[in-house]
Formats: structure tokens, C-alpha cells, sequence
């Protein structure tokens, strides 16, 4: 390998959402930048006019800066813009034909299909030596040598060797002149320095075809590392049409971005022990590129939530507090801005942090303390409201109001005796009081949270209760 300064690059397509194969590779690739002390290199690669959007580029930044890879670092360099290359591009696709190792061809697909009898086979060579200058609707081919095998030296895969009989003369150029996104990206890569390229393994059956640009250049080629892809629960490909992919989805649905980093470092490597939870700064120490696996890196949505959940409960209180801001605020929270006490829910909060998986379940968790009434949770209600509620809430009504101390104890004790005397355990008295209090089976501790709702506000909910349990049973 070189001794040059490392120079990785990553060059998404602004073109949509940004992907979580997308995420691993910028990851892996931050990684042997930053272990190696040298640089990564952002570059859009936005010569896709038709598709790009200028919010798909500031999606990709911010996603970058979400999981830690941004301008502030040392190691990064960019963002470049592979349309602001267009000449350099033009200008390596002239010098391929200036030096014959390009020619042009005005070969139509009806008439490759009338000569090889089919329409799957690829470039037969017929313009090869015809010498054709460019004319419009000429597109410009390189020429692949007939002999020998192109061997791509890849730190994940060996080195795989491809026949150059199997490969083509492929385009360089269109019919209009404009560079093929093929060239521009060898270019790119020549121009910026990049030493290696770590990318996904969709992107190897190309890499022969590059590897011959890059020589033809006359430059030595980067080293190459192409990672597993990743695969849903049924061990198809990630697909944003059927599969949720999109970085910013997950960490809208409550994902902490440190928990994101740490589970797609996961994808395809491990640091060879039992452990897995660990800060992103120990896995970059620990990250080996060759290392990585071949096989298809299964993207586990539980798992990920489980490693969410371990980040979420190391969170300092004022932390955890503070990373549930967004779903406390419209358009998140059901209820009025002024109606949010900000000291109630950081007494609330750390009840909820041991609970919830995602930082978006806090708004559930807290909301029967900032609404009016509690939600109607109409499978809640027929869950908990069976045959002898209406005399449970009856006989808790009356203990409670009576209870001398407000305190999460001694409204438990009320509760137990309440059971006792229906000749139910706790868990089973307690339920239609919790739906009465908070709309919901499932939430904080109910002791706790009839403590923080007051006394006022419980008792005005059990009547409310009482009375919609008495018109449904009339």
C-alpha cells in the first residue's frame, strides 16, 4: 500500500433522503481518516440535474453533522460539487481519445442487436477502427484491452481478477459530448488525491472498468474496499421503496444519534470481543477495514431500538431532559404550549427515562399531565374497565380523598387496601385507575404519576371516569 497521506471521500447523490447504508459507509470511511490521521473528503456528486435538489444537499450535511462528521473537524474537507468539475472531465475523456485509447461510435442498439442476434450482449468493437471524429450523436467509448485480466486490490474481497474480454468498450462520453458519470467519478477521485475508496459492494462490477481509467490516465489507482450490503429481516436489500432507509426518519422517530452510530459501525464489523455498546471514539480506535465481513449485514430494527434504549438510560437527567425537547412542542405534543410545566416534566422525566425505547414515546408518557382530560384509549378503557370497576373507582375515590399525605406511599397503600377488599392483587385493582388517571394501560409509575397530577385533578378524573363507566352500563 501507499505511504501517500490517507484520503478517503465520500460522493452521495443529492437525490433523495439520506440512506443508512449511506451513514455506514461516511462512517467506516470517517474511521480511516481519522485513525490514520488523514482526510475525509465530502464531494456531492450532483451531475444528476433532473434529480438533484438543493434540500437534498443540505439533508446530506446535516445527517453528516447528526452523527458527528462535520467541517468543524480537521480531517474534513468539502464539501466539492462534482458539476463544478465538468471540463476536467470533458478534458480527461479528449485525452483518452487524443491518446487512442477512446474512439467514437455511432452505432444505434437496433443496429447491435441486427448484428450479435441479440439484445443482452454488450459492445461488439465494430467502431473500433473506423476512425470516426465527434459529430453530434456520436458517443465516445473507451477502449478495453482484449487481453489479460484487470485485478482489483480490495482490502475486504482479496484481490478479484476480471477477464478484460468481459468488459466492454463502454461509454465515456454521450452523444452530446457531456462525460459519463463513470469518468467524472475516476476524475474526481484522480483530482482530490483519494488513496482509497470505501464504498458498497454494488459499486465492485464497475470497479474494474474505473481501475482501467485510472491507468489509462495515467495514475495509479486508489485502494479499493467495497462493503457487505444490508439486508432486511427477509435478506432482501435495503430498498427506500419498501424498507425504511432514511437516516432522518430514525432520528425523528426518537433515535439517539449516538446510538445510530454505534449500531451501523455494527454492520458488517465487530471489535472482536463480546462487547458491543460503545462510544464512537473507542470503536474508531478498534476499526479495522480489513476486517470487515463479506457477508450481508442484517439492518435489525429491534436490535437497534434495544442499543437506543441502553444510550437512552446512560443519559444524564438534565440530558435525557434536554433530548426530548422536540417532542414536547407542536407539532409532536397534543397539548396548548402554555399548558406545559417545564419543572413537572423534569420531575417526570427521569420516571419516563428508564421506560420508553425512543425519545419520541415521551410525549405518550408525559401527556396526562399537561391535557385537560386523558386521552381516550378506547383499547385501554375496555382493557382495564371490566365487570367491578365502577365499584373499585367508587371505593378509591373515597379512600383518596380522604388520604391525609399526597405521597406516592400512601396512595399505594389506598390502593392495596382497595384490592384487599375486592380481593384483588395490586396489579389488577390499580388498572382502571390508571386508565382513569392517564387514559392508558401502559405509562409511568402510577403512584408517581398520581402524586404529580395532584390531588384535585385525580379525584376530577376518577368522577369523570366513574360517570362515563355509568352511562355505558345504563
Amino acid at each position: 500500500m501507499s505511504t501517500a497521506p490517507v484520503r478517503v471521500r465520500f460522493a452521495p447523490s443529492p437525490t433523495g433522503m439520506f440512506h443508512v447504508g449511506g451513514a455506514r459507509s461516511a462512517l467506516y470511511n470517517w474511521a480511516v481518516a481519522r485513525q490514520s490521521g488523514g482526510t475525509f473528503v465530502l464531494r456531492i456528486e450532483d451531475t444528476d440535474t433532473a434529480r438533484n435538489k438543493p434540500e437534498w444537499i443540505d439533508g446530506i450535511i446535516n445527517a453528516l453533522a447528526a452523527i458527528g462528521i462535520h467541517g468543524e473537524d480537521s480531517a474534513f474537507e468539502g464539501p466539492y460539487f462534482q458539476s463544478h468539475n465538468a471540463d476536467r472531465h470533458s478534458e480527461a475523456a479528449q485525452q483518452l481519445f487524443a491518446a487512442s485509447r477512446a474512439y467514437y461510435c455511432d452505432c444505434s442498439r437496433e443496429q447491435l442487436k441486427e448484428r450479435t442476434g441479440s439484445e443482452h450482449l454488450g459492445y461488439d468493437g465494430f467502431c473500433r477502427d473506423r476512425g470516426l471524429a465527434f459529430e453530434e450523436g456520436r458517443a465516445l467509448r473507451f477502449k478495453t484491452p482484449d487481453e489479460g485480466e484487470t485485478v482489483v486490490v480490495d482490502l475486504i474481497r482479496g484481490e478479484p481478477a476480471f477477464p478484460n474480454s468481459a468488459i466492454e468498450d463502454f461509454v465515456i462520453a454521450r452523444g452530446d459530448g457531456s462525460p459519463v458519470f463513470l469518468i467524472a467519478n475516476v476524475v474526481d477521485d484522480l483530482d482530490e488525491g483519494i488513496t482509497q475508496v470505501i464504498r458498497g459492494e454494488e459499486h465492485l462490477s464497475n470497479t474494474p472498468k474505473q481501475q482501467l481509467l485510472w491507468e489509462a490516465l495515467g495514475a495509479k489507482p486508489p485502494v479499493w474496499a467495497h462493503l457487505p450490503v444490508i439486508v432486511n429481516e427477509k435478506r432482501q436489500k435495503l430498498s427506500k421503496r419498501r424498507d425504511k432507509v432514511a437516516l432522518e426518519d430514525y432520528l425523528a422517530e426518537g433515535f439517539l444519534p449516538e446510538a445510530m452510530v454505534n449500531y451501523l459501525m455494527l454492520l458488517g464489523w465487530g471489535p472482536g470481543d463480546d462487547r458491543e455498546i460503545m462510544p464512537y471514539e473507542e470503536l474508531e480506535q478498534l476499526f479495522r477495514i480489513e476486517d470487515v465481513n463479506t457477508a450481508p449485514a442484517f439492518f435489525d430494527v429491534k436490535k437497534l431500538t434495544a442499543f437506543n434504549g441502553d444510550y437512552t438510560r446512560a443519559l444524564s437527567p438534565e440530558q435525557f431532559a434536554n433530548a426530548c425537547a422536540p417532542w414536547l412542542f407542536a407539532p409532536y405534543a397534543p397539548w396548548a404550549p402554555e399548558a406545559f410545566d417545564k419543572d413537572l416534566f423534569e420531575v417526570a422525566a427521569p420516571l419516563a427515562q428508564t421506560r420508553l425505547a425512543l425519545l419520541s414515546e415521551i410525549t405518550s408518557y408525559v401527556d396526562f399531565l399537561f391535557l385537560d382530560e386523558p386521552v381516550e384509549d378506547e383499547a385501554s378503557w375496555n382493557k382495564a374497565m371490566k365487570a367491578g370497576a365502577n365499584d373499585i373507582l367508587s371505593d378509591a375515590r373515597a379512600e383518596l380523598a380522604a388520604v391525609a399525605e399526597w405521597k406516592a406511599d400512601d396512595l399505594k397503600a389506598v390502593l392495596l387496601a382497595v384490592g384487599e377488599k375486592h380481593g384483588l392483587k395490586l396489579g389488577k385493582a390499580q388498572a382502571p385507575i390508571r386508565v382513569a388517571v392517564t387514559g392508558r394501560t401502559i405509562g409511568l409509575p402510577l403512584f408517581e404519576s398520581m402524586e404529580l397530577l395532584g390531588r384535585d385533578r385525580v379525584l376530577a378524573r376518577l368522577d369523570a371516569a366513574a360517570k362515563k363507566l355509568a352511562a355505558a352500563q345504563a
